[in-house]
């Protein structure tokens, strides 16, 4: 295998999303093989990016489901969800590893499952789901230094030119909405 020098080296897309957005979700089930290397996956605030959360099409959004041939939509009893919490798990389970892992196992306790993301137990479950401590995980979403790594990402995605989510940064390109997956891929080389 030949190992590029770095300036040759393409540098890897990087995948923005907020737990509590089912388009985040669709695209969290299909980017890992959608694009041709794998995404770096960065949690981000949505209610820091985007002025006014979408009101959801449930309808086509459980369709969407169905095409992608994932588990029915189950939706939350509680919209929008309050997710500084879960992305602050998001944000621990990056520094630790585990971003991947516990980002699909939240989406999935929240859209499949119907589970409230607000809701201490539905993070806990999806941390056990990823084989994550439930104190060292309570513990990590509490430290400011997560706070801070969610903070800076999210600013680091506006300053980056992200507008909606899901976003996919492929170096100066971002791409955006339904269509990220495809434009992204479409950019990689």
């Amino acid at each position: 295998m030949q190992v590029l020098p770095s300036a040759e080296r393409a540098e890897q897309p990087v995948f923005y999303y907020d737990l509590g957005d089912p388009a985040c979700y669709f695209a969290a089930e299909q980017v890992m093989t959608a694009l041709p290397v794998v995404p770096e996956w960065e949690p981000v605030l949505a209610s820091e990016i985007i002025p006014s959360p979408r009101v959801p099409d449930v309808d086509r959004l459980a369709n969407q489901a169905r095409q992608l041939g994932l588990q029915p939509l189950r939706w939350p009893s509680s919209w929008p969800p309050d997710t500084r919490q879960a992305m602050l798990a998001a944000t621990y389970a990056k520094g630790i590893g585990r971003a991947v892992a516990f980002s699909l196992a939240a989406f999935r306790q929240a859209f499949a499952g119907g589970r409230d993301l607000s809701e201490s137990a539905t993070i806990l479950i999806a941390g056990a789901a990823c084989e994550m401590h439930p104190t060292a995980l309570v513990k990590g979403m509490s430290m400011r230094s997560t706070a801070t790594a969610l903070d800076q990402a999210t600013e680091r995605a506006r300053r980056a030119g992200v507008v909606s989510l899901p976003a996919i940064r492929v170096q100066q390109r971002v791409f955006s909405g339904q269509g990220a997956l495809a434009g992204a891929a479409e950019a990689l080389p």
